[in-house]
């Protein structure tokens, strides 16, 4: 598992060969809810986190499971770029980006007046060290370049990455995965970084930030944000009812109806924010055949499925992942169930119905195990024997993913279809989750990357949606919405998705 996989949140759809944006406002916009009067400055945002203290992480190159742990790295470290609202990609550290003509070398500019918060400048040799170490530790799955040789500085504030190939999206595929450091630290206890918040203490997983005077982006308003860790949702839950903290982050269903009855609460609803999914391996197995696969995309009731999993938050999908991309394929035929068919089809595909196959999951996403045990449901309709197999999370990481025939993932990266042929569906991927590998699809993938932005990208992207949906491995039945509850008097939330909601610098407190 990486940072993270679980929630690879929300990514945006790339850039052109230039954009130069503030660095300042244009990040994951906030709304003032309705309150009266300015942005005030002043006091402590509580926010909860889910993680497991036996999976704490300080080190922000490191492999990071928690959620609590990547908002803390986020607030303290700066990435070269952020989602955005329009356009998805915004400035972070690099203030400005273009490629050559050829779309393989990207110089990224530096952001004027950033500063560790020690007081040393930012400096080229600074991120050169560590893309080069985030690269040795995370491959080319976080940093998309050939080797650390490709990672190189271009004078003392900017960098240039070299690519294997023209890629358009180097922006996009950088969002929140670049945290950048001091040269040479291997020691992150103290955390220092760039990022709009400095550490004031930290205690098993929990922390206290305070505001980083000197950011580069300017001030945040609060004077400080604590971070509580919660190992469950319904605990983070409880605390948010209670008046514990002020906001709680991916609550899920159930704690949002009830909070929608409290005067006293609100419930940020993201769209388009998390896929829970089923992945079948295309490889090998008993879902080789991509009649199968097919058969199982038609014997689940997708309106079923978001009424009882999702109780109403989320909407019907189309085995597509990116579903807020600007290039998704709404002409793609949305599928609907006809148990008919997929005995039809299971027939010819030879598939042997007197076996119990196992549909393994895991207490991870909201509504996940749920989904498993619906659908296992369903499938009863067309004949198949399905047993929902329900794994703690990191075994299940550690025994399943990438490797079982049949088992639940969830993401939230859903507004770029190219994102997700990257990590997830490509040949060469190491996050290949269903073993996909059909060469028309990398072929159209690397069409995608060495198309400029318009007719010819939409057309490459709407090739890899087409492909995903005759004989891709997933069954994408439906899109949750992110689910946070905040206190009354929390104004200036991110809105986006995925990433982006971890970008609480403008967020301030209105009493």
């Amino acid at each position: 598992m990486d940072i993270n996989r679980r929630r690879l949140l929300r990514a945006g759809l790339g850039v052109s060969a230039i954009l130069a944006l503030a660095a300042c406002g244009n990040g994951s916009p906030g709304s003032t809810d309705g309150a009266s009067g300015p942005p005030r400055p002043g006091g402590t945002l509580r926010v909860g986190a889910l993680g497991k203290s036996s999976k704490i992480e300080r080190d922000p190159h490191a492999t990071l499971s928690n959620d609590s742990d990547f908002l803390i790295m986020s607030l303290l470290y700066d990435p070269l770029t952020v989602p955005g609202a329009d356009p998805n990609v915004a400035p972070r550290l690099a203030a400005r980006w273009e490629a050559d003509k050829d779309q393989r070398n990207w110089t990224f500019t530096l952001a004027d007046g950033a500063s560790f918060h020690d007081g040393r400048p930012v400096t080229s040799a600074d991120v050169v060290w560590s893309l080069r170490r985030l690269r040795e530790m995370a491959g080319e799955t976080k940093v998309p370049v050939s080797s650390v040789a490709d990672i190189r500085p271009a004078g003392p504030n900017a960098v240039v990455l070299t690519c294997a190939a023209p890629n358009s999206q180097l922006p996009l595929l950088l969002r929140m995965m670049t945290f950048v450091v001091p040269e040479g630290t291997t020691d992150f206890a103290r955390g220092v970084g760039s990022g709009p918040f400095r550490l004031e203490s930290f205690d098993r997983g929990n922390a206290r930030l305070v505001r980083n005077e000197t950011w580069h982006g300017g001030p945040p308003l609060l004077d400080a944000i604590e971070v509580t860790l919660f190992e469950s949702p319904e605990s983070m839950s409880n605390a948010i009812m209670a008046g514990q903290i002020d906001l709680a982050s991916s609550v899920g269903a159930v704690a949002g109806r009830t909070a929608e009855s409290r005067g006293d609460l609100k419930v940020v609803r993201r769209p388009d924010d998390v896929a829970v999914a089923i992945a079948m391996r295309t490889s090998d197995g008993p879902f080789a055949d991509p009649r199968v696969r097919e058969a199982l995309r038609l014997i689940v009731d997708r309106d079923a499925m978001v009424a009882q999993v999702l109780s109403g938050y989320g909407t019907v999908a189309n085995d597509v992942l990116g579903t807020a991309d600007p290039s998704f394929d709404r002409s793609l035929p949305q599928r609907t169930r006809d148990i008919d068919r997929a005995k039809a089809l299971l027939a010819e595909a030879g598939f042997d119905t007197s076996k119990t196959y196992r549909l393994v999951t895991k207490q991870e996403a909201a509504g996940e195990v749920e989904s498993a045990r619906v659908f296992a449901a369903q499938a009863g309709d067309a004949g198949l024997k399905i047993e929902v197999v329900v794994q703690e999370a990191n075994d299940f990481y550690d025994r399943t993913w990438l490797r079982a025939p049949f088992y639940t993932v969830n993401w939230g990266t859903n507004d770029s279809v190219v994102f997700f042929a990257s990590k997830v569906m490509t040949s060469q991927t190491a996050w290949n989750e269903t073993d996909f590998a059909d060469p028309a699809f990398d072929k159209a993938y690397a069409r995608a990357l060495a198309a400029p932005a318009g007719a010819e990208f939409v057309e490459a992207s709407r090739e890899i949606q087409r492909i995903q949906y005759d004989r891709g491995g997933y069954l994408v039945w439906g899109m949750a919405d992110g689910i946070d509850i905040a206190a009354a008097s929390v104004q200036g939330l991110p809105d986006l998705g995925g990433y982006g909601r971890v970008q609480l610098e403008r967020a301030w407190l209105s009493s």
